[in-house]
């Protein structure tokens, strides 16, 4: 077995000492600003809800699917990229997905067909499934196992600047431009990346290529497959996270100008500061649980806090903004707590199998992703009475505290699956 250390070391050893230090945060950076980009595509819909819906002629459960259409994409990929990036080449696979994602945000802008937006959105979700596991693929391979909650957290921080950036950045660009050019400047973005990736990011060395070649892919499926905390983390962090990226990335404005009587700009601003609060949270609480040698307490109060938030959001109101934003950005924070299960299922299994089980565990993401958009959205549709607004569904303050109820439902099944979890003591995998 591969022993938790720093690979960059060995990679180049004409490489000076303050080169070997720098090169891992360079690929690192990169690394998260795919991550960041992910984030942005993928909450793009959010504020330009009404646009996509007067473009393609969808109401709540058309907008719900055809955003859900990247996470059918993203959910199916999750498995066979932790795969690939466990055997081949790191540098090639994510400067490749980088493009994917960019040609198909480039193509949707310029789309009048709903069938055709539903694929693209599809592709986006293709090449966006490698941001997460290529990220912290990087962080297990060039950086020691003591700092993986830490810089896996820092990742994290970075996905959520990139849902930040979704909200009010782009709502601005959105309402200077119109969505098709908005979304013209993200495409050209990703490119860009692409480019620098490809040009600075080197592979992984071939010893661990070797290594991680050593067992048959089936061997290492059934190795997770058969392993009950495997399936309990994994579904944790599904139930605990999609409330973040159902109300964040997809139905929160809307029901913050609806609830509050905010303006599109407004509400976007109230959201961003979820993905704020996630993004200051996930390399503090990572940090802290490294620090304290635990990582259950710090999901069950994360959990906790984001039930507390959202309950409080949903169902009491507030008529000051930035009072709003606080318990918004306190929602994030607790909710980011979730990403501690990441470093939890890391230490399950050996490092060999890292990028294969972070796809498994952020299948259930994906899954619970997917399937929870569209059906927010359904259940709109069940409170819909005829009201239209601009040829557009007018959905009730009503209507969307009933169909938003099953985000605290997610978060009340997470606190309970967390019983059975058993704590790791941040301890590495030993053979």
């Amino acid at each position: 077995m591969m022993k938790n250390k720093p690979i960059a070391i060995s990679l180049n050893s004409s490489m000076t000492t303050q080169a070997q230090i720098f090169y891992p945060w360079l690929v690192w950076l990169l690394g998260a600003t795919f991550f960041f980009y992910k984030y942005l595509v993928q909450v793009s819909p959010s504020v330009m809800t009404s646009d996509l819906m007067q473009a393609f002629q969808v109401n709540g459960a058309g907008l719900g699917n055809l955003s859900a259409c990247y996470f059918y994409a993203y959910l199916l990929m999750q498995i066979p990229v932790g795969i690939l990036l466990d055997r081949l080449s790191l540098r090639f696979l994510t400067s490749l997905a980088i493009v994917t994602c960019s040609l198909s945000t480039l193509l949707f802008a310029h789309t009048h067909s709903l069938s055709i937006a539903c694929l693209m959105r599809a592709a986006m979700g293709f090449g966006a499934a490698f941001a997460a596991v290529s990220c912290l693929k990087a962080a297990t391979l060039w950086f020691p196992a003591r700092r993986f909650a830490l810089v896996s957290g820092m990742c994290m921080t970075a996905a959520m600047f990139g849902a930040v950036g979704g909200q009010i950045p782009l709502s601005l660009l959105v309402q200077h431009l119109d969505w098709r050019s908005a979304l013209d400047w993200v495409g050209g973005a990703g490119l860009l990346l692409s480019l620098l990736y490809v040009l600075i990011v080197q592979d992984r060395p071939q010893a661990y290529a070797q290594h991680s070649a050593s067992s048959s892919i089936l061997q290492q499926l059934k190795l997770i497959v058969r392993n009950k905390q495997a399936w309990l983390l994994s579904l944790y962090s599904g139930l605990a996270f999609t409330p973040v990226s159902v109300f964040g990335g997809l139905w929160g404005v809307p029901f913050l100008q609806e609830a509050y009587h905010v303006s599109a700009s407004q509400a976007a601003f109230a959201v961003s500061w979820i993905f704020i609060g996630f993004a200051i949270g996930a390399p503090i609480l990572g940090w802290f649980s490294d620090y304290w040698g635990r990582r259950k307490p710090v999901m069950v109060l994360g959990s906790c806090l984001a039930l507390a938030t959202l309950l409080m959001v949903l169902y009491l109101g507030s008529e000051q903004l930035w009072l709003l934003c606080l318990i918004l950005f306190a929602f994030g924070m607790g909710a980011s707590g979730f990403f501690t299960s990441f470093a939890m299922i890391r230490e399950v299994f050996p490092a060999v199998l890292g990028a294969t089980v972070l796809g498994f565990m952020n299948t259930f993401d994906s899954v619970c992703e997917a399937v929870s958009e569209p059906l927010a959205g359904a259940l709109l549709d069940l409170t819909w009475k005829g009201q239209t607004s601009n040829g557009v569904h007018y959905f009730s303050t009503q209507g969307y505290h009933w169909a938003l109820l099953m985000l605290p439902v997610y978060l009340c099944a997470a606190l309970v699956i967390l019983w059975w979890i058993e704590e790791t003591y941040c301890q590495p995998y030993q053979e």
